[in-house]
């Protein structure tokens, strides 16, 4: 069973924010691969959906959970490295352009709260990471991000735009393409796949 996790903050105020494009992009996901409507689990304090995906099981969760406290809701079901193995997690990642998704594998958090609460909870950092940008660029396409804590606490909690908006329907058909990868033929394919242009 493959565990696709999409990180983001319950409540409708947060919906459209840059903090929530690991569940916005999971939702894309969700329709794309035409799994059923979201179920709330309340052991696991997140929405659930489970289906079949080219022939593997795979469960799509989002943590109902705030950020910071979203190893709680894979405590129960991640409770083993073979486990961990099949995990990805979707996040915002301020260190990449928009329009943006890297692949990262066994790497530390990177100051993200919702993902270092996962490697705590879960006690592994082996886990697939699909880091999605969020951040604009400058004129010489160089990443802008925002400096000290308010100001990237202001960002992240900020909608994005309606121009913005139209890149997440491509990001959304790479993220798609990347899970398929990575549910049929491995992390190694997965990776490559990320990584071309």
């Amino acid at each position: 069973m493959y565990t696709i996790v999409g990180l983001g903050n319950p409540g409708k105020e947060y919906e459209q924010t840059r903090h929530n494009t690991g569940f916005l992009i999971l939702e894309g996901v969700r329709k794309s691969w035409e799994f059923p409507e979201w179920k709330e689990e309340k052991k696991l304090r997140a929405l659930v959906s489970t289906e079949n995906h080219d022939g593997q099981k795979v469960t799509l969760l989002f943590p109902q959970t705030f950020m910071n406290k979203s190893g709680l809701s894979l405590k129960p079901i991640i409770t083993n490295l073979k486990k961990a193995e099949k995990l990805a997690i979707i996040h915002d990642d301020l260190d990449l352009p928009l329009g943006t998704i890297k692949i990262a594998f066994d790497r530390g958090s990177a100051g993200h709260r919702g993902v270092e609460s996962i490697m705590r909870t879960i006690k592994t950092k082996a886990f697939l990471r699909l880091r999605v940008g969020v951040s604009g660029t400058n004129a010489k396409g160089e990443v802008k991000k925002p400096k000290g804590e308010k100001a990237v606490n202001d960002f992240i909690l900020k909608n994005f735009s309606s121009k913005e908006d139209h890149e997440f329907n491509k990001l959304i058909r790479r993220a798609d393409e990347i899970l398929t990868t990575w549910v049929t033929e491995g992390r190694g394919k997965a990776t490559e796949t990320a990584n071309r242009k």
